[in-house]
């Protein structure tokens, strides 16, 4: 399945998240790398296996399998730290937040690809999942490394067509049963 057929999926009431999809893919903000790993990422990020399957089978097409491990791993350590500093965020206890957060997190400094490339995607599954400190933090890591404001929003609409677009095939998914 590609992102042509999960655009099929969405029905006409949606049709706007079907044509945001069909536009997400021809990106000249992102490199093809940091484009498709975000989609991946933001897919992983979804929870939804119509929309993970059929992202996972298209990134092959685009993405080295060290790209691949990469885009997880960036799922992965942000599925952890987006709910422990949204957390932090949401407490507004100063002694909690200076403790140390003893989250293992290594591949952050050797994620096998590009620093702003992680970050960019590291970004899109902070979106996706809802961490404003995470999303701040990305922002500044990727500017800090030489990554555009461009590059960002880019990114950030990746994240929101893909989340809408499983948001939707999930819905049409459980309407269906």
């Amino acid at each position: 399945m590609s992102l042509e057929n999960l655009g099929n999926l969405i029905p006409n009431p949606a049709r706007d998240i079907k044509q945001n999809l069909a536009a997400i893919a021809s990106s000249t903000v992102l490199t093809e790398q940091q484009l498709w790993g975000a989609i991946y990422a933001s897919a992983l990020a979804s929870r939804a296996a119509t929309v993970i399957a059929a992202v996972a089978t298209e990134a092959a097409q685009h993405l080295a399998p060290s790209a691949i491990d990469a885009a997880k791993a960036a799922h992965a350590v942000m599925a952890m730290n987006n709910v422990y500093y949204r957390s932090l965020h949401m407490i507004h206890d100063e002694a909690i937040t200076k403790m140390p957060a003893r989250l293992r997190m290594t591949v952050v400094g050797n994620p096998g690809v590009d620093k702003v490339d992680f970050e960019l995607w590291e970004l899109a599954v902070s979106a996706v999942n809802g961490c404003d400190e995470c999303l701040r933090a990305h922002v500044k890591g990727i500017v800090g490394a030489g990554g555009t404001r461009e590059a960002i929003q880019e990114t950030l609409r990746v994240a929101a067509v893909i989340h809408a677009a499983a948001a939707v095939i999930e819905g049409e998914e459980h309407l269906a049963k």
